[in-house]
């Protein structure tokens, strides 16, 4: 029989690499049981796990695609199995594709980007919130989604696909925000800029942030430890007066 886990839990999607990572690392040190979904590199996500479990936490790392919604009700239920609770979910899971005019973009690429950006940290949310909620005898909790400065900026030339599912992203946020505040759940959005993770290179340009670094106010791009402190601190009780709030990670820009 598993024993209910008595740390708080975080369960980040798209845990095995940058942000996500750099977040189930950090969490881990601050106390927390950590779970992370991946798509594809295994062997990612459980060096991710090895680390939070060398911290002394317990640790799942389960393969799920949060644009399926049969994947994203099996990963809950394996957390119910586990640790028979979730404190806080961190709607990480996101892709992009080759840097690309609007004329040149696949509606096969469109579909892919919205069901996982969008409406995958949709699917994940209604899953934690049957669990966090107060109104289904849950005790509360805090459900951060990880937008993008590109819902502000727009990524011309480069992600407008993108850009446009960061942006139902941030709208989601402020309407789950106000709707679930009475049932003792926190939502807020963390918003980064350019950070260096791998995912540059899945647009096509892995240095992308180094051209991009001069128009950044600060002179740099930032480190995925930088956004993963945004993101837990919002997790925590410091932020406790804090919901449908929009915290900017951009070096200024």
């Amino acid at each position: 029989m598993n024993t209910v886990s008595q740390a708080p839990l975080i369960l980040i999607t798209g845990g095995s690499r940058g942000v996500g990572a750099a977040t189930a690392r950090l969490a881990a040190a601050q106390g927390y049981d950590v779970a992370i979904s991946y798509v594809s590199n295994e062997s990612a996500a459980r060096a991710v796990a090895a680390d939070v479990e060398a911290l002394g936490r317990r640790a799942l790392a389960m393969r799920a695609d949060s644009a399926d919604p049969e994947q994203v009700a099996r990963l809950f239920a394996a957390i119910d199995r586990d640790f028979g609770r979730i404190d806080v979910l961190v709607n990480n899971a996101a892709i992009i594709a080759r840097q690309s005019r609007l004329e040149g973009l696949a509606f096969e690429r469109m579909q892919r980007i919205f069901a996982v950006n969008a409406i995958g940290p949709i699917l994940c949310a209604q899953q934690a919130a049957k669990r966090m909620s107060l109104r289904h005898n849950g005790g509360g909790g805090v459900v951060i989604n990880v937008s993008s400065t590109s819902a502000r900026l727009g990524s011309p030339n480069e992600y407008v696909d993108y850009a446009a599912s960061k942006g139902a992203v941030e709208t989601f946020t402020t309407g789950f925000a106000k709707e679930v505040a009475r049932d003792g759940i926190r939502v807020n959005c963390v918003r980064p800029g350019h950070i260096y993770t791998e995912m540059h290179a899945s647009g096509g340009e892995p240095e992308r942030v180094d051209r991009v670094k001069d128009s950044i106010p600060l002179g740099r791009g930032g480190q995925p430890d930088e956004v993963a402190r945004a993101i837990l601190w919002l997790a925590s009780a410091e932020a406790s007066f804090v919901t449908g709030a929009f915290l900017d990670v951009t070096g200024g820009k």
